[in-house]
C-alpha cells in the first residue's frame, strides 16, 4: 500500500549531499508521491530540477510563503506568476499567514494570500495555506472572499478543535497532518481524533518537524510512515486503512 507525502521540502540545502539516496528511500518504502511546496524566487529552480529528475513522482507548488512576503511582494508575485504559463503545477502554495516570527508584514501577507487565492480560482488549482500563531487572521480572510471554486489544506495543521471544525466547515478544506502528532506535549492527537480520516492528508513538512522517534535529526519522506502510524493508533484502523483514506484524499486534492 502507498503512502503520499503532501508536503516537504526537499530541495532543502539540507539533502544536498544525499537527495537521491533520500528520495530512493521513500519510494524503496512505498511514498508514492512527494508534494514540494515553493517557499520564495530562490527555491522555483532547485525545486523544479528535482521534478524533472522524478516527473512523476515528485511534484511542484508554486507560492510565496507568508515569511517571504515584504516591502516587494508584488514584484515576487509577478515573477511567480509568469511561472504558470510556462510549467504544469499541483498547488498554489506554500501560501498564508505567519505572525510567529515577525508581524511588521501583515498587511502585505493578506494582500498576498488574497492574490494568491485568485491564483487558484484562475489556474483550477488548490491552495496549500500555512498558518502559524494566526488563525484568526486566516479566517478573517477566507470570511472575506468568495470561495467559489477554492478548495486546498491547511498545511502542519496545529489549531484546535474548534479552529478544525471551523476549517472543515468551509467544506473545501482538509488538514495536513505530520511529524507534530507525535509529539508528546502537543496536544494534537486529542483533538486528531475527534475528527474523521476523511477530513485528513499526512505529510512530513521535511526537512522540519521530525516526528518520534528521529525527533531532533532531520526529516524526510521516509518518516511520513510514522505519521500514519500514529493516525492508525488514534483511530484504532489499520495502518492499510490510513494508507488507503489518507491517500484516496491527496489524489483528489491534488488531481494526481
Amino acid at each position: 500500500m502507498s503512502v503520499i507525502d503532501t508536503h516537504s521540502h526537499i530541495y532543502s540545502e539540507q539533502f544536498d549531499e544525499d537527495r537521491d539516496e533520500m528520495i530512493q528511500r521513500a519510494f524503496a518504502a512505498g511514498v508514492e508521491y512527494i508534494l514540494m511546496p515553493n517557499v520564495d524566487l530562490d527555491s522555483i529552480e532547485p525545486m523544479l530540477h528535482i521534478q524533472d529528475k522524478y516527473p512523476d513522482k515528485c511534484l511542484s507548488m508554486m507560492g510565496l510563503h507568508p515569511t517571504s512576503v515584504g516591502s516587494e511582494f508584488m514584484q515576487q508575485l509577478a515573477a511567480m506568476e509568469a511561472w504558470f504559463q510556462k510549467r504544469k503545477f499541483c498547488a498554489v502554495g506554500e501560501i498564508g499567514i505567519d505572525l510567529y516570527w515577525d508581524k511588521t508584514y501583515i498587511a502585505e501577507q493578506v494582500a498576498a494570500l488574497k492574490i494568491q487565492i485568485g491564483w487558484a480560482k484562475k489556474y483550477h488549482l488548490p491552495v496549500v495555506l500555512h498558518v502559524r500563531e494566526a488563525f484568526d487572521t486566516i479566517f478573517e480572510v477566507l470570511d472575506s472572499v468568495s470561495l467559489d471554486g477554492v478548495w486546498g489544506v491547511c498545511h502542519s495543521f496545529t489549531g484546535n478543535l474548534e479552529q478544525a471544525r471551523k476549517f472543515l466547515s468551509y467544506g473545501c478544506f482538509k488538514l495536513g497532518i505530520n511529524g507534530v502528532l507525535t509529539f508528546k506535549n502537543s496536544g494534537l492527537g486529542d483533538v486528531v481524533k475527534q475528527l474523521s480520516l476523511d477530513d485528513l492528508v499526512l505529510e512530513t513538512d521535511a526537512p522540519y518537524l521530525t516526528p518520534v522517534p528521529y525527533r531532533g535529526k532531520r526529516n524526510e519522506p521516509l518518516y511520513v510512515q510514522h505519521v500514519k502510524n500514529k493516525v492508525a493508533e488514534l483511530f484504532a484502523t489499520t495502518e492499510e486503512e490510513v494508507d488507503r483514506i489518507t491517500s484516496q484524499n491527496a489524489r483528489r486534492l491534488f488531481a494526481l
